[in-house]
């Protein structure tokens, strides 16, 4: 498990005055751990929160999973997951930063005036195309209730 540390096995501890790692200035967090510090203070202790934290994260996650075909919110319950595992795992960061953006880069191209004019145009045409199909069965097979409102 990658703990942002440089040593291997040991936990990401820094000393008075030295920082693991500095907060970028575009307002992204540090990568690392986000325990508590007596906690990263003992390697074993700081080995059974990130043992706790991957359990609960993949309890997460695996939940998101079966929510994808079943109802419920799947992507957002993984996103969630991915999260809870961003809190001690730079893997897990890492991949909650790439997520983020390419979600906001999607919005951005989203928002562009030519897209949204396609996007318009296209949503019009369909609607129009499944007016007309509506139209053509009406016209040939009328309207029909799924129940006989005349023998009750």
């Amino acid at each position: 498990m990658n703990t942002g540390s440089d040593e291997s096995g040991g936990a990401a501890v820094a000393s008075e005055g030295t920082h693991v790692s500095k907060a970028r200035d575009d307002g992204e967090r540090a990568l690392g751990s986000r325990a508590p510090e007596f906690v990263k203070a003992r390697r074993l202790l700081h080995l059974s929160w990130q043992v706790g934290v991957f359990i609960i994260g993949l309890a997460v996650v695996g939940a998101g999973i079966v929510m994808l075909p079943l109802p419920g919110p799947g992507w957002v319950v993984i996103f969630g997951g991915m999260a809870i595992w961003a809190t001690e795992f730079v893997w897990a960061q890492l991949v909650l930063r790439w997520t983020k953006r390419k979600v906001t880069e999607a919005a951005q191209r989203a928002l562009d005036p030519r897209v949204r004019r396609r996007n318009i145009v296209l949503t019009s045409v369909g609607l129009v195309i499944i007016a007309v199909l509506v139209g053509i069965y009406v016209w040939k097979f009328g309207v029909v209730m799924p129940w006989k409102i005349k023998d009750q």
